[in-house]
């Protein structure tokens, strides 16, 4: 066990990071995203509860029973998720039967068991090996680092149900390094488990759902489940995690034909296109490539696809789709972009005529259930000014979308307003498409003309004889509409009748998804409770936040109390809040940083991957040498990086906006490891200092950790990104005035 237990608690660590990334990929795909969070948020809970069961039963204090235990993890971590499956969740009964509500109970209990088995293991190697915790903590945090890598690979490249089972080999690796004689053969058992659950593949990790068509073809990554529906008669349908569909539309690859042969679009562009003589036109989420047929056949001069979701750049340019849309993302017209929207418009300065967004969204959840409220940063004000900065001097932007379109036209006014624009609400229309249930914003750097509100959406078509009317400006019929009142009056005095949330959303308060207000809450809405609520003003997420803090505060905070009425050494007043204070604020800055980086980095695998490695790496750097640097040196250095990180790191990226994806990840690296760093030093301090108390601290810890995920997201939503991290900042301070108080700890 001498050099084993430093591999034993890599290896376990490397396990349960991966389960977090690939669990939620499924649940927040198969379940929605704001139930992935519920469930997630609680069964990482296991962790800390784990801990506690050790210092409450000394009779696990035995390392000859971690070969037993790291076999259990290994075992939970396979069968935790085909058995939520076989349970038959059905999250929009949550909260009107109590049959469901047990369901829900259950599949937390499944879940947190690798949890629970896991941190007892952990804090057993810690409580036995306590004398040298800044390496152990290092191991620690490395091995999470090594499973946020390796759960990424894999789901790249086995698929995520794949990934999900495949994960559990590091602990199994770690049983047969704990274990003498027999007991190493102990892992034998999951091993042969995981071979029969390999081969059953995608059907063990999916819930059942009555599909539009047939489906056809699957591919599940670290980005996405793609499912393609069996092809129609002119279209071809692909399902975006169970959520988003999209389509790719037939074509023979022949543009040269009469206009009675061509294709015909609703939202019909082909005279804003035709106004220019070499139009550059950028489609925000080509999706399945139908929205990059429109000016293709206008004669677009150039035209930039830009689909953050690789494989469906793939199935268009050289895979399932190819021949079915004509080869369209081989003509030399077309520049395929593999990258956000945002990240790649705002590289550019007045580049483009025309900008084109129809229904972009993301509720994909990237990390793990404690970060799965994912931020967007397509439809905040700063966008907008970006989107304006890169139109050419006569461009336009057209946007499309379900509910957001209220919320946006705030948003643009502050945006053109920070541009100088001097009649802001000349420049835009917004137009309602009843039939669709949508809105269509029109965005114009020229003061708008007649023939351009009535043509531009429309082609040819007069607007009266079009699907669309006019929400703003409204015709006298129409002006009392929300659009246009949000225009005349300002979104604060719309708000008082608005059923959901309005007000502007900015890259520091980038949730426009959660559109609930709590004056909307009934507790008779809740038997009416479907994933979409926000969308349409019942609090849903807020909710479910809330939840999870009543759980944590009144349930899982005095059961860490527990100790004190039992025999044997107490952690005192000031270490318990210590490694509380410390537990919140490592996983608010780990949260937010993922947050505000993936606006830098764009919001997607490689934002993820950079900050979680980049952090976990320093971090166990940093616990290596924690032994060596003082608590003034490590807090304060905590404490000022955290500063610039609120008041300066902003504008450094915000400068080099224009650069291209690796150097974007090279500077984001460099900005965040001083951080990590010092960040891994607290916790291994204080293990040194409380001995054979540290499982207790650990605990705490844990519990502190899911307390503070959870918590900030209400922050966050209220007071944005920059006041959260300055809680973290608070709670650092505080941490350190109490690891002062030297002669409380003992």
């Amino acid at each position: 066990m001498q050099r084993s237990r430093f591999w034993l608690v890599a290896l376990l660590s490397m396990s349960l990071i991966g389960l977090e990334l690939t669990w939620t990929r499924i649940f927040s795909a198969e379940f929605f995203y704001t139930f992935a969070f519920l469930v997630l948020s609680l069964a990482v809970l296991g962790l800390g509860l784990g801990a506690l069961t050790l210092r409450l039963i000394p009779g696990l204090n035995k390392e000859k029973g971690l070969p037993w235990l790291l076999t259990l993890t290994a075992l939970f971590t396979l069968t935790g998720p085909p058995a939520v499956f076989l349970l038959g969740l059905d999250f929009s009964a949550l909260f009107n039967s109590w049959v469901m509500a047990g369901k829900v109970l259950i599949a937390i209990l499944l879940l947190s068991s690798a949890y629970f088995t896991g941190g007892i293991s952990l804090a057993l190697i810690f409580r036995q090996h306590n004398t040298e915790m800044p390496r152990l903590y290092m191991a620690d945090l490395i091995g999470a680092a090594a499973g946020v890598l390796a759960a990424i690979l894999l789901m790249n490249t086995l698929g995520t149900p794949y990934a999900t089972f495949s994960i559990s080999v590091p602990v199994m690796l770690a049983a047969v390094l704990s274990g003498r004689t027999w007991r190493r053969t102990l892992p034998l058992v999951p091993a042969l488990l995981m071979v029969f659950f390999m081969s059953r593949g995608d059907s063990l990790l999916q819930a059942e759902r009555e599909e539009r068509w047939p489906v056809i073809h699957m591919h599940w990554d670290a980005m996405a489940k793609v499912k393609l529906y069996e092809a129609q008669e002119t279209y071809q349908t692909l399902n975006i995690d169970n959520v988003a569909h999209t389509s790719a539309y037939k074509f023979d690859g022949v543009w040269d034909k009469p206009d009675s042969q061509k294709l015909d679009f609703t939202i019909d562009l082909s005279r804003l296109i035709a106004r220019f003589d070499s139009c550059r036109y950028v489609v925000i989420g080509a999706g399945g490539g139908g929205d990059v047929l429109q000016p293709l056949q206008a004669n677009a001069a150039r035209v930039y696809a830009v689909e953050v979701i690789p494989y469906i750049n793939d199935m268009l340019y050289d895979g399932l789709l190819t021949e079915f849309t004509g080869r369209i993302y081989q003509d030399p017209r077309v520049e395929v972009v593999t990258e956000d929207g945002r990240a790649f418009v705002r590289r550019h300065e007045n580049a483009f005529d025309i900008l084109y967004s129809s229904s972009s969204n993301t509720f994909a959840a990237l990390a793990s259930g404690a970060f799965a409220l994912a931020e967007n940063y397509l439809f905040t004000t700063e966008a907008f000014y970006d989107y304006w900065r890169a139109l050419s001097d006569s461009g336009y932007m057209v946007l499309e979308h379900q509910v957001y379109v209220p919320r946006i036209v705030s948003e643009l006014q502050d945006a053109l307003a920070l541009h100088g624009v001097d009649d802001v609400n000349a420049h835009f229309a917004v137009y309602d498409w009843p039939k669709a249930r949508r809105n269509v914003l029109l965005l114009s750097k020229q003061p708008l003309d007649q023939e351009t509100l009535v043509h531009a959406i429309t082609g040819d078509n007069e607007l009266n004889d079009s699907p669309f009317q006019l929400l703003y400006p409204a015709p006298d019929s129409l002006k009392h509409n929300l659009v246009n009142r949000i225009v005349h009056e300002g979104w604060r005095s719309a708000s008082d009748s608005a059923k959901t949330d309005i007000s502007p959303c900015t890259d520091d308060r980038p949730f426009i998804a959660q559109m609930g207000l709590w004056k909307n809450f009934n507790a008779n809405k809740l038997e009416k409770v479907i994933p979409y609520s926000d969308l349409y003003g019942f609090p849903l997420s807020k909710m479910i936040i809330v939840i999870l803090l009543a759980i944590i505060i009144g349930l899982i905070v005095p059961l860490n109390l527990l100790p004190y009425l039992f025999k044997g050494a107490k952690l005192r007043a000031v270490p318990w809040l210590y490694f509380f204070c410390i537990g919140m604020a490592f996983m608010i800055v780990e949260i937010l940083l993922i947050q505000k980086y993936s606006l830098y980095i764009g919001p997607s695998v490689y934002s993820i991957a950079t900050v979680l490695l980049t952090l976990l790496l320093a971090s166990g750097m940093g616990s290596r040498f924690s032994g060596r640097v003082s608590s003034k040196l490590a807090f304060g250095g905590i404490i000022l990086w955290l500063l610039l990180e609120i008041f300066v790191f902003g504008h450094v990226t915000d400068a080099l906006a224009h650069l291209t994806l690796l150097p974007r990840i090279l500077m984001s690296g460099m900005l965040i490891f001083p951080l990590g760093f010092f960040m891994g030093m607290p916790f291994p301090k204080a293990g040194l200092r409380v001995g054979e108390l540290v499982d207790w601290g650990f605990a705490v810890n844990g519990a502190a950790s899911v307390l503070g995920s959870v918590g900030i997201m209400l922050v966050a939503f209220t007071w944005g990104v920059q006041i959260a991290l300055l809680t973290g900042t608070v709670l650092y301070l505080m941490a350190w005035g109490l690891f002062a108080k030297q002669g409380a700890w003992t």
